[in-house]
């Protein structure tokens, strides 16, 4: 708790302090040491705290334009409107996520052909 300090350095110390001060100011001295203990603390806290934020932001400030050159801001996100298909994605940009990726399905559209199974086709000639 206290670093190198041992029971028996402790006890000197407070021998001394009995000594110097007297029994009748010894809690009053304690308690003032103890408020000022606190204090200090607290102090050497804030001050690591503002550092530690201060170093944030300096990274943030370093780091800001980079990311920001990243996001491509000019692009915009197509629009289909009601009963229109949307074009298919080019392949170089990535998929858009959102109500253009699912175009609406237009009502009056005729039904897709359902694939034909095994038993629909018809055998092979074999030569």
């Amino acid at each position: 708790m206290f670093g190198s300090l041992g029971v028996p350095e402790l006890l000197l110390i407070l021998a001394v302090a009995l000594i110097v001060f007297g029994p009748r100011k010894l809690p009053e001295v304690g308690r003032t040491l103890g408020k000022a203990l606190g204090e200090f603390k607290k102090a050497t806290d804030d001050l690591k705290n503002t550092i530690e934020r201060e170093v944030r932001v300096e990274e943030l400030r370093q780091i800001g334009p980079a990311a920001l050159g990243v996001i491509d801001t000019t692009t915009t996100v197509p629009r289909a409107e009601p009963g229109t298909l949307v074009p298919a994605p080019d392949p170089v940009q990535p998929p858009v996520i959102g109500p253009a990726s699912n175009p609406p399905i237009a009502r009056d559209a005729a039904p897709a052909a359902e694939p034909p199974f095994a038993d629909d086709v018809p055998p092979r000639d074999s030569e």
